[in-house]
């Protein structure tokens, strides 16, 4: 993730690290290391952070230099990702064993997101979408835009 981005969206809008953090509900040292990359943000604060800034998740992290304004709802529907994570993998045509060694995780994890068990992490996210080209606002069900711009 690009904390240049994240920074300069929060910049844009005159803000302190704390007046995100206090909007989205966390504590700001927790946004801060977000920020600073010292942490990965859950995926679903990914949601939220872009929902708060107005863009999609793509550029916010990194993957598009297009910025596109967006806002949805920050609830994701875990049965929309799970079907779109499997439609990904079938389009690079890999068994989940493969796209698991791909993105250095296990079998079981791919599995449990493509069932729905689970929310992807975000890190994995943006790495599957990177290799894909798919759009992380696409996988979330944020956009109908299936690619990257």
């Amino acid at each position: 993730m690009s904390n240049q981005r994240l920074e300069g969206l929060r910049e844009e809008r005159d803000l302190f690290k704390k007046d995100v953090a206090k909007n989205i509900g966390v504590v700001e040292s927790v946004y801060s290391e977000w920020e600073n990359e010292k942490l990965s943000i859950p995926t679903k604060r990914l949601v939220q952070l872009a929902n708060f800034f107005e863009v999609n998740i793509d550029y916010m992290v990194g993957l598009s230099d297009k910025r596109i304004k967006l806002k949805t709802e920050n609830d994701i529907d875990l049965e929309l990702v799970s079907i779109r994570l499997k439609e990904i993998r079938k389009s690079l045509k890999m068994t989940m064993r493969e796209l698991a060694t791909k993105l250095n995780t296990t079998s079981s994890a791919i599995s449990n997101y493509e069932n729905a068990k689970f929310l992807i992490l975000s890190s994995l996210l943006i790495e599957l979408c990177n290799i894909s080209n798919y759009s992380i606002d696409y996988v979330l069900g944020r956009s109908n835009n299936k690619f990257i711009k």
